[in-house]
């Protein structure tokens, strides 16, 4: 019988142990790679905001995305489509980053359209402006090159 290895966690779940680079692609193991954000953290909005900001600016959508989906998960029920949508344009940059054009552009439009309900700036968040951003880059990359992720980074808030 053929059982292949899968690395696991400390709670024995699946989890790919090989390092990471800031777009999140797996390297050879052993490769110098980026930290991974830890999981299941409990932040702020404030917290969770300028977290994934800093990764942003970084030019590690992939991470930022992480940040999100915490938020997404734990935070109140009403807010979970504004975290999510948001976790969607960090993944589309992402996408979109590595060459991943037509899902990064998919991932983009969609993370736009599930910020739509929440018009105004919670949190201080420009919905509309990153709405827009998400929309207008979601065009470009269908139609042109790779981008950078850290040149691309939209702010968060205003």
């Amino acid at each position: 019988m053929n059982e292949t290895r899968r690395d696991r966690d400390a709670e024995g779940r699946a989890r790919n142990a090989r390092p990471r680079d800031g777009l999140g692609r797996p390297l050879p193991y052993g490769a110098p790679g980026v930290e991974r954000q830890p999981e299941g953290v409990v932040r702020t909005p404030a917290e969770t905001l300028a977290e994934a900001q800093r990764l942003l600016d970084a030019g590690m959508p992939f991470h930022a995305h992480e940040v999100f989906e915490d938020a997404w998960k734990s935070g109140p029920e009403d807010e979970r489509e504004l975290w999510r949508g948001l976790a969607q344009l960090a993944v589309g940059l992402t996408h979109s980053a590595r060459g991943n054009t037509a899902g990064g552009a998919r991932l983009l439009r969609r993370g736009a359209g599930a910020l739509a309900p929440f018009a105004g700036s919670p949190y201080g968040i420009e919905v509309a402006g990153l709405s827009h951003w998400a929309r207008e880059l979601a065009a470009r990359v269908e139609s042109g090159p790779t981008v950078d992720a850290a040149a691309e980074a939209p702010r968060l808030r205003g």
